[in-house]
């Protein structure tokens, strides 16, 4: 495929984007950034979400992890959906009991000040790392196939996608986001059920018989249940629904999205819904790879690293309407994790440091201002953060991703674990300390796991551990409540 058609159809699609921002953003205000005015349809929030969750990870990770996990991932999957859960009937309430904007202010009523920054500043951390990984994955597609052919440095491709989010998310925040969302889902859920139809096609076979040798095959294998082994399934079920809920639950950029439906019942039927479609399609993510898998078989297609083998087979072997479909669903899987990670960075900082919701002397331009400035400040750290990544371009990014969320989520986990369900109250000017402490234990552990635990190695469930040392830490320095 030319790269000047690539470009165009990314153009395209980007002034389709704009179109949507246009119409969404007029008389957008702070608390339209905010929570949508809380005026957000939940169906239009729960349909949004799904490419939201999935992101340009999934869309390329997933598919490529089956030629080495199998279908081992749809047990971390069955794991979301009771995350999903809990959060819809534990957390959901409490925040909307709360009335919060950001869902960390719940530790600053809890605990006191130190756990709410804490708190606040590992999530900003996590979203950075989290996010500038989804974003890299998508511009380094457009860097190979698009801007290497013309000789554009890495970085002015990243300028480029960076400054597109700022410009649309810059003013409607997530009023704009929830519509978007929706538009990027559609095209990308469009992408995967086209890919399969195509690969099927090129091979000269029905879906429904791809699908039939998929299951006869090894590469459907679901339970592993060597617990030795870091996808042993119990862990892979207890670690996917603490990751939701920590990922998730515990997270800015996901909850604001249901803190902007119009009430505690419309956010949970939105939970329901999209935790439930959410199983289906990462199914289909699944059966997308192993007909990747059969094909690079078939044709001999070889590739350095998994994540490159649904854009190799698109882009070099397949029809170039496929390639097209392809392009269209990864730019899809690729604004939302970027727009909704720096809506939610913006929020926390806006609120949770600089206090502007408190600051009642503060007229709402001089307010509106300030988070002009902290949205960019937030898009050029992630600029540098892509830059970075670049080097690191060596191994599954979506594993890359979980490994980060095991260190910079446990400690989250742990604060609230020990917020909703003890009564006592932590001496707030330690947990800092813990919170640094737990992450840096786990890190060792896992390093010399098998050396120390008869050859047990850790998977995602080290997100768990570092949760239960947060929880432990905090106990031991704590005291009965007095009220």
């Amino acid at each position: 495929m030319k790269p000047s058609l690539i470009l165009g159809i990314f153009l395209a699609y980007t002034v389709l984007l704009f179109a949507v921002t246009w119409i969404t953003a007029r008389k957008a205000n702070n608390q339209s950034f905010y929570i949508g005015n809380r005026i957000s349809p939940w169906f239009v929030v729960a349909y949004g979400m799904i490419g939201a969750s999935l992101s340009g990870v999934t869309f390329m990770s997933v598919p490529g992890w089956v030629k080495e996990t199998q279908f081992s991932y749809m047990i971390v999957v069955l794991g979301y959906l009771f995350g999903y859960f809990t959060i819809a009937l534990v957390l959901l309430p409490l925040y909307y009991r709360l009335k919060l904007t950001s869902i960390y202010t719940y530790l600053d009523k809890r605990f006191g000040f130190w756990s709410y920054k804490t708190g606040a500043g590992f999530f900003i951390l996590s979203r950075i790392l989290g996010a500038s990984l989804r974003m890299f994955l998508v511009i380094n597609v457009l860097q190979i196939f698009v801007f290497d052919a013309w000789h554009v440095p890495f970085w002015i491709n990243v300028l480029i996608f960076i400054t597109l989010i700022i410009l649309y998310t810059l003013k409607g925040g997530i009023r704009t986001i929830v519509w978007t969302d929706t538009l990027q889902t559609t095209f990308m859920l469009l992408a995967v059920i086209l890919s399969v139809f195509y690969i099927s096609k090129e091979l000269g076979t029905s879906v429904f018989k791809l699908a039939g040798t998929v299951i006869d095959s090894s590469v459907s294998k679901m339970f592993i249940t060597d617990w030795h082994n870091e996808r042993f399934f119990l862990k892979q079920f207890f670690s996917g629904m603490f990751i939701t809920i920590s990922m998730t639950g515990l997270d800015q950029e996901m909850m604001q999205k249901n803190l902007s439906c119009r009430n505690l019942k419309e956010a949970q039927k939105n939970m329901f819904t999209f935790s439930g479609t959410l199983v289906f399609v990462n199914f289909l993510f699944l059966v997308l790879g192993a007909f990747l898998l059969i094909y690079a078989q078939s044709r001999n297609v070889t590739v350095a690293m998994s994540d490159d083998l649904f854009p190799t087979i698109a882009l070099n072997y397949l029809t170039p309407v496929a390639g097209i479909v392809f392009l269209i669903g990864l730019i899809s899987a690729a604004f939302p994790s970027a727009d909704g990670a720096l809506t939610s960075l913006t929020t926390s900082v806006s609120i949770d440091f600089l206090g502007l919701e408190k600051k009642q002397g503060m007229t709402e331009a001089r307010k509106t201002k300030t988070r002009y400035a902290v949205h960019i400040t937030i898009a050029l750290i992630f600029f540098i953060s892509i830059l970075i990544f670049r080097s690191l371009n060596d191994r599954a990014i979506i594993d890359k991703l979980f490994t980060i969320a095991g260190y910079t989520y446990g400690p989250l986990l742990g604060l609230y674990t020990f917020g909703l369900f003890t009564k006592r109250q932590v001496n707030d000017k330690v947990t800092p300390y813990i919170a640094i402490l737990s992450p840096v234990i786990c890190y060792f552990l896992s390093m010399y796991s098998e050396e120390l635990f008869n050859g047990y190695k850790f998977g995602f469930e080290l997100l768990l551990l570092n949760g239960f040392l947060t929880f432990m830490g905090l106990f031991a320095f704590s005291h009965k409540s007095q009220e």
